[in-house]
């Protein structure tokens, strides 16, 4: 399955990279002590545990992240893709904790011969999470205990974890840019849908584009850039497109090409309501093309990368 393998990878890079995660778990879990966590306290554990799994999610992840003067925080994000709701997942997450805590035991009697049979040895704190963004509510139960049959009589026997839920259907486009941060932008990406033919870019809010726009951090543009092709390949946007999305994004030209293409879409709808004929729909692509190419010479935007981007060849942009 072409989709689920797709998105699986993006949210792979996402949740590969920490200075991503850190974003991620303060954006989307409500847990105060998870704000003053940084890159550098996570190490990650995905590589030890996935092969024990058969079901070919390579983007689960396992992550120990070391609070500074405290016991360690483990993190088990599965992400879910698939069309169909996943009712497995709680007991899957059962199986990662239990094999978590494991390993904390054995390299803590490492250690200290003996220690976790004492009476102060204390387990660590397990974060189970599930990402989903499929195109349906997520309707599986989050607690392990609603699983279990004669869970009503039994209760006290039965683990009683419950997973927490990140639905990014959920989440309203304001509720993302009120993030203000590099994943807000991969996420907003990720809500897209369909390709409409609409520009990519017109879609996301030009306010928040503004203030995003040139801070992705140098460090993380080349992942940021892998994600967002990923993502929009899925909706099969054209390879042009895509190099110029991500170019606006991540590139230094970002803002200028965003005001020029906004500008262009404008220009193109306003001659298709007017003209309605092939031939007005034509010199609108044309006129629009023109408008970027001549905004971004004026603003000192190289020529060749004006060539690549509106399809002039240099010396017509030279023309201009």
């Amino acid at each position: 399955m072409s989709i689920y393998h797709t998105q699986d990878n993006s949210f792979k890079l996402i949740l590969g990279n920490h200075e991503l995660f850190v974003e991620f778990l303060r954006d989307f879990i409500p847990i105060d002590l998870l704000k003053d966590i940084h890159a550098e306290d996570i190490e990650d554990l995905s590589e030890r545990f996935l092969p024990l799994f058969q079901d070919g999610q390579d983007s689960d992840t396992v992550k120990r992240i070391n609070l500074r003067g405290k016991t360690p925080l483990f993190v088990i994000a599965i992400v879910e893709h698939e069309s169909k709701v996943n009712f497995r997942s709680s007991f899957k997450m059962l199986q990662y904790i239990c094999l978590v805590l494991d390993n904390y035991e054995k390299e803590e009697n490492q250690k200290t011969k003996g220690i976790s049979s004492t009476k102060d040895f204390r387990y660590p704190p397990v974060l189970p999470v599930v990402f989903y963004d499929g195109p349906g509510p997520w309707t599986a139960e989050l607690n392990f205990l609603n699983r279990t049959a004669l869970g009503e009589v039994f209760h006290k026997y039965i683990p009683k974890f419950e997973y927490e839920l990140v639905d990014l259907k959920r989440y309203t486009q304001e509720d993302i840019t009120r993030f203000n941060d590099t994943i807000s932008l991969i996420m907003l990406i990720d809500q897209l849908e369909t390709h409409d033919g609409d520009s990519v870019l017109s879609k996301i809010p030009r306010e928040y584009f503004a203030k995003r726009a040139l801070k992705i951090p140098e460090n993380l543009r080349k992942v940021i850039d892998d994600v967002i092709t990923v993502l929009l390949d899925r909706l099969d946007y054209p390879e042009e497109t895509i190099r110029e999305v991500t170019m606006q994004i991540t590139g230094k030209e970002g803002n200028m090409l965003f005001d020029g293409f906004v500008e262009a879409v404008k220009e193109e709808r306003r001659i298709q309501r007017e003209e309605g004929r092939e031939e007005g729909r034509e010199e609108g692509r044309e006129e629009g093309r023109l408008e970027v190419a001549r905004k971004m010479k004026v603003r000192g935007v190289p020529t060749d990368q004006i060539a690549e981007i509106t399809g002039f060849s240099v010396n017509a942009v030279e023309a201009l």
